[in-house]
């Protein structure tokens, strides 16, 4: 009698396996991207691979306390709304909407994967999966836990869902050394710290290091206690511009005019900057010191206020050494505290992208396409891959736009944005998919307006009108010296 898995009608565990698209990361991009694909595509089948245990890449190991830094109504995948559509009415957030929680979003994908893609019988999903790519060419999948290796027939793309390689401190560790003795711990560890320190030192001044020196602050630690080591100061983005909601329509598209009017009508980098500044378009903790970094950090204002009452602020460059009676930093070194917690945040979260095209042949690249809004990105570049012929009519539409680190890249960025956004509005299909795009902020931004509100209209228009102005006058800026 005959026992085999094929016998029995079951290919064997180790047999190849076929897709259309095999997606390797089933992190927030691969998934937003998986999402509108199915939607765009009624056909195509999915392969997913990752290495997780479950969707949601780095969220999987992000502090427990850590929510998105922007309203949840513009985050996670197309077809599903993420959390809910109230306002926060404690704590430094009070006033706008709320962000999901790092829990909320595991959930959000989670219920995405289980309720969506598997059911629809043209997602296989294999977490605990690592990718690999022959020196053939050959695709292969390999198995974590039953160390199953197995080759991938593609018919379609293989799609990186994995460029933006976000680290997080609990899975890199600190580039710095630590004598013996010292108490350092990875930013995901504060909660469980088993005792009351004299002092705390938070080594980091990106998103991270923000929510640890605020979490500080909210659980009752002085700020005469904190130290800060900075090792650039960043130009951040007051949340209160980037709301949903009719009523933020007007302070929305405001926003978006200063920020456009600053390109078009500044002579120079630095009189863009200044303002910026000048018209809340953009924030800084310390008005004595020009920003040397700019990574699309929101922040409040009661969160700035709280954040500048942390005065013991270290900015000697990047921290070298903790021994147990000095720190050694880039230019200088000072005095260690006894007593001392280091809360360690200098995880480099997402990484400058590679420079490569979004489709490359037999690849996609899941690369930003506007600024700082990867999921959206994501979601687009799936909807050109459906409905866009050739790759070099689709990568017209999907230049890739940077990750931000200095802040030049603030007009770098926006100048790509703005070139992209002409090219989609020349298509029909995709300027009503972004019509309808929940992902969209600025169609999520404007909803609600309607044909006869000609006030809303009219600044609509002005915003358009702004925004070929400034895509004229990039060029000669970025010639220019910073």
């Amino acid at each position: 009698m005959e026992t085999s898995q094929a016998a029995r009608g079951r290919a064997p565990a180790d047999a190849p396996l076929e897709t259309d698209y095999l997606v390797v990361g089933a992190g927030a991009m691969g998934m937003a991207f998986v999402d509108s694909l199915l939607s765009e595509q009624p056909e195509a089948q999915v392969l997913m691979v990752d290495r997780q245990h479950r969707p949601g890449g780095h969220w999987n190991h992000a502090y427990p306390w850590v929510r998105l830094h922007q309203p949840s109504a513009w985050y996670g995948v197309a077809s599903r709304e993420l959390g809910s559509v109230d306002k926060d009415t404690l704590g430094l957030n009070a006033g706008l909407y709320r962000m999901a929680t790092g829990t909320e979003v595991l959930t959000h994908f989670e219920q995405v994967m289980q309720q969506r893609f598997l059911p629809s019988g043209r997602v296989r999903w294999l977490p605990m999966t690592d990718y690999q790519r022959g020196a053939d060419g050959t695709h292969r999948v390999v198995s974590h836990v039953g160390s199953q290796a197995r080759t991938v027939r593609v018919r379609r793309r293989l799609v990186d869902a994995t460029q933006l390689r976000p680290e997080v401190p609990s899975t890199h560790p600190p580039r710095y050394a630590r004598s013996p003795g010292v108490s350092c711990i990875p930013v995901n560890e504060l909660v469980s710290t088993p005792r009351a320190y004299a002092r705390y030192t938070v080594v980091g001044s990106g998103k991270t290091g923000i929510d640890a020196c605020l979490w500080l602050l909210e659980h009752g630690v002085a700020p005469a206690q904190i130290r800060w080591i900075m090792p650039r100061d960043a130009w951040m983005l007051d949340r209160a511009n980037y709301q949903p909601g009719l009523e933020n329509f007007e302070r929305n598209m405001t926003h978006l005019a200063d920020q456009f009017g600053a390109i078009a009508e500044a002579g120079t980098p630095a009189a863009v900057f200044a303002r910026l500044e000048a018209t809340g378009a953009l924030l800084r903790l310390d008005p004595t010191v020009e920003p040397t970094m700019y990574r699309c950090c929101t922040v409040t204002q009661d969160e700035l206020t709280a954040l500048r009452t942390i005065t013991d602020v270290v900015r000697l460059g990047r921290l070298r050494a903790i021994e147990p009676t000095r720190l050694e930093l880039d230019r200088g070194s000072l005095p260690a505290v006894a007593d001392t917690l280091y809360i360690d945040c200098s995880a480099a979260g997402i990484k400058p992208m590679p420079r490569l095209p979004v489709f490359d042949g037999e690849r996609i690249n899941l690369l930003l396409v506007r600024v700082c809004q990867p999921l959206f990105s994501a979601a687009l570049i799936a909807y050109v891959e459906s409905h866009v012929d050739g790759d070099a009519a689709r990568n017209a539409m999907c230049a890739a736009v940077p990750i931000p680190e200095v802040p030049r890249d603030w007009i770098v960025m926006w100048a790509l944005t703005l070139a992209n956004t002409a090219q989609w509005a020349q298509h029909e299909g995709l300027s009503a998919w972004l019509r309808n795009c929940r992902l969209n902020s600025n169609a999520v931004m404007a909803r609600g307006v309607t044909p006869d509100d000609q006030p809303r209209l009219a600044l609509l228009a002005q915003v358009s009108a702004l925004a070929q102005q400034a895509g004229a006058r990039v060029p000669a800026l970025l010639a220019m010296p910073s």
